[in-house]
C-alpha cells in the first residue's frame, strides 16, 4: 500500500519538526497542513529538509478537522491507498504506525484508530479531568456513532483506506473538534469495518488550544444530531428495517408511559387518587416501550460492522 500521512499543525513550531523526523520509511508522502498559524509552523517544517513533505497553507483557520480534510483530499487526489493521521505535536508514536496498517493490509478493515485505554497504565500522563471526560464522551459516542466495540473517539492517531475515504462526503463532516466523531457516525451509515488498536499517546510539551465551553455545545449537537441522522440514513431511509419499527414504537410507547406517569404525580399531589386502571395506563406503556428500545439497542449493536 502507499501510505499518506496528513498533518494538521495550529502553532506548532517547536513540536512539528520532531513529528516529521520521526516519520517511517514506509511512508509515502507527508501533507503538512498548516491552519493559518501565526507562528513559524510552516517554516519549521520545511526545515526537515523531507522530500516527501508537502505543506500546505491555509488561508484561514478551518479547525483541526478541517485541517485533517483538506489532507484527506490530498491523499484521494495524489492516489494513495491510505491516509494516515498524526498531530504536529508529537503526541503519536509513530513506531505504532505498522500496527495501525496491518489489519487494514490483512483484514479487509477500512478504518484503524489508536486507543489509549487498552491498560490502567496506557494513560500515565493523561490528567484525571481528561480521562473522565473521554470516557463520558466513548459511551455516549458509542450511542451515537453505531460503533459498540470502539473506544477512545476523540484519539485522532487514524488510518483509513481510500475505498472508504472515497465513499465519504467530507463536506458534511464537523471541521471543528467534533471531527473525529462526526467522521465514525458518518462511516457507520457507509458499514465501514472499524477497529481500534492498542497506542499509548505521548505527553510532554504540547499545548492544547481547546476551549472547553465552545468544545463541549459542539461535540453535544455532533453527537444528538449524528445519531438522528445515522438513524435515519442507516435504518429508515431508503429501507425501513426491522430496527425502526422496534426503536419508533418503543420511543413512543415510553413517551406515553412517561407522560401518564407525570398526569398521575400531578394528580397525586393534588389529592386525587388514580384508580388501577389508570396507573396501567402508565405502567404497561412504559414497560412495552423500554423492552422495545432494548430490544431495538440489541439489534443495533448486532449491526456494528467490526
Amino acid at each position: 500500500m502507499r501510505v499518506g500521512v496528513v498533518v494538521p499543525a495550529y502553532n506548532e513550531e517547536k513540536l512539528i519538526g520532531k513529528t516529521l523526523s520521526t516519520m517511517p520509511e514506509l511512508v509515502d508522502r507527508i501533507f503538512v497542513i498548516d491552519d493559518c498559524s501565526t507562528d513559524a509552523t510552516s517554516e519549521a517544517a520545511a526545515a526537515v529538509h523531507d522530500p516527501r513533505v508537502e505543506i500546505i497553507r491555509q488561508p484561514k483557520n478551518t479547525g483541526v478537522g478541517g485541517a485533517i480534510i483538506t489532507g484527506h483530499r490530498r491523499v484521494l487526489d495524489e492516489g494513495l491507498d491510505v491516509s494516515v493521521v498524526m498531530a504536529g505535536d508529537a503526541q503519536m508514536d509513530p513506531d505504532y504506525l505498522p500496527a495501525l496498517l496491518d489489519p487494514i493490509a490483512d483484514d479487509d478493515v477500512r478504518f484503524t484508530k489508536a486507543n489509549r485505554f487498552y491498560t490502567r497504565t496506557s494513560t500515565a500522563g493523561m490528567p484525571a479531568y481528561r480521562q473522565f471526560g473521554n470516557v463520558v464522551l466513548s459511551v455516549m459516542t458509542k450511542f451515537s456513532s453505531g460503533y459498540y466495540h470502539l473506544f477512545d473517539p476523540q484519539n485522532g492517531y487514524t488510518a483509513l483506506h481510500r475505498d472508504a475515504l472515497s465513499r465519504l462526503d467530507l463536506d458534511e463532516i464537523a471541521a471543528n473538534y467534533s471531527f473525529e466523531n462526526s467522521l465514525l457516525i458518518h462511516l457507520n451509515v457507509l458499514r465501514v469495518r472499524a477497529r481500534d488498536v492498542p497506542i499509548p499517546a505521548i505527553y510532554g510539551d504540547e499545548v492544547s488550544t481547546m476551549r472547553m465551553r465552545k468544545v463541549i455545545p459542539a461535540l453535544l449537537r455532533t453527537l444528538i444530531g449524528g445519531f438522528w441522522m445515522r438513524i435515519w440514513r442507516k435504518y429508515v431511509f431508503p429501507s425501513f428495517a426491522p430496527f425502526a419499527l422496534l426503536f419508533f414504537s418503543g420511543l413512543a410507547l415510553t413517551t406515553l408511559g412517561v407522560g401518564a406517569a407525570v398526569v398521575i404525580t400531578v394528580l397525586a399531589l393534588n389529592d386525587v387518587t388514580a384508580s388501577p386502571a389508570t396507573v396501567m395506563i402508565s405502567i404497561a406503556p412504559l414497560l412495552a416501550g423500554i423492552q422495545l428500545l432494548i430490544s431495538a439497542l440489541s439489534m443495533d449493536i448486532s449491526e456494528s460492522p467490526d
